[in-house]
Protein backbone atom coordinates (compact mmCIF):
# COMPACT_ATOMS: atom_id res chain seq x y z
CA UNK A 1 0.00 0.00 0.00
CA UNK A 2 1.67 3.35 -1.32
CA UNK A 3 0.93 5.26 2.26
CA UNK A 4 2.23 9.22 1.13
CA UNK A 5 2.50 11.63 -1.46
CA UNK A 6 -0.20 11.82 -3.82
CA UNK A 7 -1.12 8.19 -4.38
CA UNK A 8 -1.63 7.29 -0.59
CA UNK A 9 -3.85 4.51 -0.43
CA UNK A 10 -3.16 3.21 -3.90
CA UNK A 11 -2.24 -0.57 -3.93
CA UNK A 12 1.19 -0.80 -5.31
CA UNK A 13 4.52 -3.25 -5.15
CA UNK A 14 7.61 -1.42 -4.24
CA UNK A 15 10.85 -2.49 -5.60
CA UNK A 16 13.74 -1.01 -3.58
CA UNK A 17 16.92 -0.21 -4.42
CA UNK A 18 20.08 -0.21 -2.88
CA UNK A 19 22.62 2.78 -2.42
CA UNK A 20 22.38 6.77 -1.93
CA UNK A 21 24.37 10.02 -2.26
CA UNK A 22 22.87 11.72 1.32
CA UNK A 23 22.29 10.29 4.74
CA UNK A 24 19.60 11.76 6.07
CA UNK A 25 19.46 11.77 9.99
CA UNK A 26 16.04 11.25 10.11
CA UNK A 27 16.11 8.18 7.04
CA UNK A 28 14.15 5.02 7.88
CA UNK A 29 15.65 3.07 5.43
CA UNK A 30 19.14 3.64 5.92
CA UNK A 31 19.61 0.05 5.53
CA UNK A 32 19.57 0.70 2.07
CA UNK A 33 22.79 2.85 2.20
CA UNK A 34 24.68 2.88 5.75
CA UNK A 35 27.78 0.35 5.58
CA UNK A 36 28.06 1.32 9.34
CA UNK A 37 25.00 0.57 10.60
CA UNK A 38 23.77 -2.57 8.41
CA UNK A 39 25.36 -5.04 6.83
CA UNK A 40 24.73 -4.44 2.88
CA UNK A 41 25.85 -7.82 1.68
CA UNK A 42 22.89 -8.97 3.14
CA UNK A 43 20.60 -6.14 3.09
CA UNK A 44 21.11 -5.64 -0.89
CA UNK A 45 20.60 -8.51 -3.31
CA UNK A 46 20.90 -8.76 -7.04
CA UNK A 47 17.51 -9.80 -8.06
CA UNK A 48 17.29 -11.12 -12.36
CA UNK A 49 14.72 -8.53 -13.87
CA UNK A 50 12.48 -11.56 -14.90
CA UNK A 51 12.21 -12.26 -11.08
CA UNK A 52 11.01 -8.62 -10.12
CA UNK A 53 8.44 -8.74 -13.01
CA UNK A 54 7.00 -12.08 -12.27
CA UNK A 55 6.32 -10.93 -8.45
CA UNK A 56 4.43 -7.62 -9.44
CA UNK A 57 0.79 -8.01 -8.93
CA UNK A 58 -0.25 -4.37 -8.97
CA UNK A 59 -1.18 -1.97 -11.63
CA UNK A 60 1.06 0.57 -9.57
CA UNK A 61 4.69 -0.11 -9.07
CA UNK A 62 6.78 2.51 -6.81
CA UNK A 63 10.68 2.39 -7.39
CA UNK A 64 12.93 4.21 -4.44
CA UNK A 65 15.45 3.83 -2.62
CA UNK A 66 17.94 4.24 -1.04
CA UNK A 67 18.49 6.72 -4.32
CA UNK A 68 17.04 5.04 -7.32
CA UNK A 69 17.84 7.50 -10.04
CA UNK A 70 21.61 6.50 -8.93
CA UNK A 71 21.15 3.25 -11.24
CA UNK A 72 20.05 4.73 -14.44
CA UNK A 73 22.68 3.98 -16.12
CA UNK A 74 22.71 0.66 -15.71
CA UNK A 75 21.37 -2.32 -18.27
CA UNK A 76 19.29 -3.18 -15.48
CA UNK A 77 17.59 -0.38 -14.94
CA UNK A 78 16.89 0.07 -18.87
CA UNK A 79 15.49 -3.83 -18.37
CA UNK A 80 13.27 -3.24 -15.15
CA UNK A 81 11.32 0.40 -17.23
CA UNK A 82 11.07 -1.87 -20.66
CA UNK A 83 9.71 -4.43 -19.02
CA UNK A 84 7.03 -2.93 -16.55
CA UNK A 85 5.93 -0.73 -19.36
CA UNK A 86 5.39 -3.61 -21.44
CA UNK A 87 3.37 -5.17 -18.38
CA UNK A 88 0.88 -2.08 -18.51
CA UNK A 89 2.00 -0.85 -15.21
CA UNK A 90 2.15 2.38 -13.97
CA UNK A 91 5.81 3.62 -12.78
CA UNK A 92 6.69 5.94 -10.41
CA UNK A 93 9.72 7.16 -8.61
CA UNK A 94 10.51 8.41 -5.70
CA UNK A 95 14.15 10.33 -5.59
CA UNK A 96 15.68 12.78 -3.56
CA UNK A 97 15.99 15.46 -6.40
CA UNK A 98 19.00 15.39 -6.73
CA UNK A 99 20.24 13.24 -9.61
CA UNK A 100 18.60 14.06 -13.31
CA UNK A 101 16.68 11.80 -14.81
CA UNK A 102 17.35 10.87 -17.97
CA UNK A 103 15.42 10.68 -21.26
CA UNK A 104 15.04 6.85 -20.78
CA UNK A 105 13.47 7.14 -17.83
CA UNK A 106 11.36 10.26 -18.52
CA UNK A 107 9.73 8.11 -21.34
CA UNK A 108 8.76 5.46 -18.99
CA UNK A 109 7.66 7.14 -15.57
CA UNK A 110 4.45 8.54 -14.92
CA UNK A 111 4.69 9.96 -12.01
CA UNK A 112 7.55 11.46 -10.16
CA UNK A 113 7.49 12.12 -6.29
CA UNK A 114 10.61 14.46 -5.74
CA UNK A 115 11.52 15.16 -1.74
CA UNK A 116 14.40 17.41 -1.79
CA UNK A 117 16.04 17.71 2.01
CA UNK A 118 15.37 21.05 4.38
CA UNK A 119 18.04 21.44 7.00
CA UNK A 120 16.35 18.64 9.38
CA UNK A 121 17.85 15.93 7.18
CA UNK A 122 21.20 17.24 8.48
CA UNK A 123 24.65 17.50 6.84
CA UNK A 124 24.39 14.32 4.98
CA UNK A 125 27.87 13.74 6.54
CA UNK A 126 29.55 16.04 3.33
CA UNK A 127 28.53 13.07 1.11
CA UNK A 128 26.68 15.60 -1.50
CA UNK A 129 25.00 18.79 -0.94
CA UNK A 130 20.98 18.36 -1.16
CA UNK A 131 20.65 20.54 -4.14
CA UNK A 132 18.18 19.86 -6.24
CA UNK A 133 18.32 19.48 -10.12
CA UNK A 134 17.26 21.73 -12.20
CA UNK A 135 15.49 19.54 -14.73
CA UNK A 136 12.67 19.01 -12.04
CA UNK A 137 11.37 22.58 -11.96
CA UNK A 138 11.43 22.51 -15.62
CA UNK A 139 9.54 18.82 -15.58
CA UNK A 140 7.14 20.48 -13.04
CA UNK A 141 6.16 23.76 -15.14
CA UNK A 142 4.58 21.22 -17.71
CA UNK A 143 1.53 21.13 -15.55
CA UNK A 144 0.77 17.50 -16.59
CA UNK A 145 0.57 16.34 -13.33
CA UNK A 146 3.77 14.23 -13.62
CA UNK A 147 6.32 15.67 -10.77
CA UNK A 148 5.14 16.10 -7.25
CA UNK A 149 7.53 17.58 -4.50
CA UNK A 150 6.80 15.84 -1.12
CA UNK A 151 9.09 17.44 1.62
CA UNK A 152 9.85 16.29 5.04
CA UNK A 153 8.98 18.71 7.62
CA UNK A 154 9.00 18.69 11.10
CA UNK A 155 6.90 21.71 12.08
CA UNK A 156 5.45 25.20 10.83
CA UNK A 157 8.54 26.51 10.02
CA UNK A 158 9.77 23.99 8.07
CA UNK A 159 6.31 23.92 6.10
CA UNK A 160 7.00 27.57 5.61
CA UNK A 161 10.59 26.53 4.35
CA UNK A 162 8.60 23.97 1.81
CA UNK A 163 6.54 26.77 0.80
CA UNK A 164 9.17 29.49 0.21
CA UNK A 165 10.98 26.96 -2.43
CA UNK A 166 8.03 25.42 -4.39
CA UNK A 167 7.55 29.19 -4.99
CA UNK A 168 11.13 29.91 -5.73
CA UNK A 169 11.09 26.78 -8.12
CA UNK A 170 7.73 27.68 -9.86
CA UNK A 171 6.32 24.74 -8.26
CA UNK A 172 2.42 24.28 -8.25
CA UNK A 173 1.20 24.41 -5.27
CA UNK A 174 -1.44 21.86 -6.27
CA UNK A 175 1.87 19.30 -6.51
CA UNK A 176 3.23 20.21 -3.25
CA UNK A 177 3.31 17.86 -0.43
CA UNK A 178 4.18 18.87 3.06
CA UNK A 179 4.99 15.28 5.30
CA UNK A 180 4.98 15.14 8.80
CA UNK A 181 8.86 13.73 9.73
CA UNK A 182 8.38 10.30 11.89
CA UNK A 183 8.36 6.45 11.72
CA UNK A 184 6.22 6.13 14.56
CA UNK A 185 3.01 6.48 15.29
CA UNK A 186 3.59 8.08 18.59
CA UNK A 187 5.82 10.58 16.19
CA UNK A 188 3.77 11.17 13.83
CA UNK A 189 1.32 11.76 16.65
CA UNK A 190 3.91 15.01 17.51
CA UNK A 191 4.32 16.34 13.95
CA UNK A 192 1.40 15.89 11.54
CA UNK A 193 -0.64 18.67 13.85
CA UNK A 194 1.26 21.34 13.03
CA UNK A 195 2.29 20.14 9.68
CA UNK A 196 -1.22 19.55 8.43
CA UNK A 197 -2.34 23.34 9.97
CA UNK A 198 0.47 24.78 8.51
CA UNK A 199 0.04 23.21 5.22
CA UNK A 200 -3.52 24.41 4.83
CA UNK A 201 -2.41 27.80 5.86
CA UNK A 202 0.01 27.68 3.06
CA UNK A 203 -1.99 26.43 0.42
CA UNK A 204 -0.24 23.49 0.16
CA UNK A 205 -1.36 19.25 0.08
CA UNK A 206 -0.55 17.26 3.48
CA UNK A 207 0.46 13.91 3.58
CA UNK A 208 0.37 11.48 6.50
CA UNK A 209 1.98 7.86 6.29
CA UNK A 210 -0.65 6.11 6.25
CA UNK A 211 1.60 2.35 6.10
CA UNK A 212 3.22 3.71 9.62
CA UNK A 213 0.23 4.21 10.80
CA UNK A 214 -1.21 0.79 10.11
CA UNK A 215 2.10 -1.57 10.32
CA UNK A 216 4.63 0.97 12.44
CA UNK A 217 8.31 0.16 11.12
CA UNK A 218 7.98 -3.21 9.80
CA UNK A 219 9.49 -3.73 6.26
CA UNK A 220 7.45 -5.15 3.51
CA UNK A 221 4.45 -2.36 3.31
Amino acid sequence: MQGEGPAAGRLATFVRLGGCNLSCSWCDTSYTWDGARFDLRTEITSTAVETIAAKVTTDLVVITGGEPLLHQERPGWTALLRTLTQQQRAIHVETNGTVRPTPMSLQHVAMWVVSPKLRNAGTHRGRQRARLATEWPALAAQHDGRAHLKIVCEGADDVQEAARLAERWGWPAGQVWAMPQGASVERLAQTWPAVVEAAAAAGLNASHRLHVLAWGQQRGH
